[in-house]
């Protein structure tokens, strides 16, 4: 093995920016419980600001509902942690930014606000990409940072697999 070689993983937001800009694409992001982690990572990437419109932390129901379109029914029926509002947050952020392609997260990071049916750790991550919505339910274990760092992840890496599709 030769010691003077290093091999370095190119970072997925470096993967997403460059899908992006080879497909002149744009892309916004729409955060509850990362907080906008997700748009702070892919901001880490020089030349995003070609293709990354904005960022969106949606954190109330309120906010979700006003900004992206959130109906107040399906916030009422199925909660702001559900499949359904990771739905419509995907397809609200993509129009509300006239952007091509979204990530979104909604989920409780806890150490408090779980129950039996929603416990801590539950996410769900929506991406949408040229109309196509993809909706991932993930339960992560670990303090609330752990929760949000593995959401982060989670979420780029939708994104980049969804990409790679077109």
């Amino acid at each position: 093995m030769n010691s003077d070689r290093i091999i370095t993983e190119i970072p997925v937001e470096e993967k997403i920016a460059r899908i992006l800009l080879h497909k002149q694409m744009t892309v916004t992001t729409a955060e509850s419980c990362t907080g906008g982690l997700v748009a702070g990572t892919l901001v880490n990437v020089s030349g995003i600001s070609e293709v990354f419109r904005e960022g969106y932390v949606t954190y109330s129901n309120e906010a979700k509902h006003r900004i992206l379109g959130v109906r107040n029914e399906t916030l009422m029926k199925y909660g702001a942690v559900s499949r359904q509002t990771a739905e419509e947050m995907a397809a609200g952020a993509a129009r509300a930014a006239g952007a091509d392609a979204s990530v979104v997260t909604t989920g409780i990071a806890g150490p408090d606000g779980g129950s039996e049916e929603k416990p801590v750790g539950l996410v769900y991550i929506g991406c949408y990409v040229n109309g196509r919505i993809t909706v991932k339910k993930c339960f992560y274990g670990g303090d609330r940072q752990h929760v949000r760092n593995s959401a982060v992840k989670e979420a780029l890496d939708i994104l980049y697999c969804q990409l790679l599709m077109l």
